[in-house]
């Protein structure tokens, strides 16, 4: 969906501005969340993210872009800005960032769920922080890798050969436990891709 008409909407009207928030709300979230260690920061950074949207909404110009690339390029350059000065930041334990998902599933998959989440969400930090980066616009953003190229100045190509690269580095991570007891990267791919 072109989001370029509501934008420019929205620069005039309050009620388009909270409809751009709605729309845009989750895949900023997931991309945020796949790029921080813990829920706190993820909503700082997202916070921060709608509020210079909103700030420089008048600054938008469709001849030079798509709204939503300006939108994700505002997502991204907070992050990098957040990583850069973190180490004079305290993080919360991980054991806050891992919940279960809404709805609540049975109590077995529940209980699997977290098993997996708390193997990709242990997995990620050990990835190279582009890689990280392109699979949380790719699968908490939803973007395409033509969406993803124009983003990050990559070519097509590029973006597909580093997530593929990144994917299979999460399977080495994710390699069957000794017990023979096998973790899914898919599913844990998908499961993050649908948070």
């Amino acid at each position: 969906m072109n989001l370029d008409p509501l934008a420019l909407a929205a620069k005039h009207s309050q009620a388009d501005l909270g409809q751009l928030y709605e729309l845009l709300y989750p895949r900023i979230y997931n991309y945020v969340r796949y790029r921080c260690e813990d829920q706190a920061t993820t909503e700082e950074l997202v916070s921060q993210v709608f509020e210079r949207m909103a700030r420089s909404l008048g600054s938008f110009d469709p001849a030079r872009g798509l709204f939503e690339a300006w939108v994700f390029a505002i997502a991204r350059n907070a992050v990098t800005s957040h990583h850069r000065t973190r180490t004079l930041r305290t993080f919360l334990p991980w054991e806050w960032f891992r919940q279960a998902p809404d709805p609540a599933p049975l109590p077995e998959e529940a209980a699997l769920l977290h098993e997996a989440e708390t193997s990709l969400l242990e997995a990620l930090p050990r990835l190279k922080p582009q890689q990280r980066d392109l699979l949380g616009l790719k699968y908490g953003s939803g973007l395409s890798n033509p969406q993803i190229a124009a983003l990050t100045g990559l070519s097509e190509g590029n973006v597909a050969v580093i997530l593929f690269r990144a994917i299979e580095a999460l399977r080495q991570v994710l390699k069957p436990a000794p017990d023979g007891e096998a973790i899914s990267c898919q599913k844990e791919v998908n499961h993050a891709k649908e948070r």
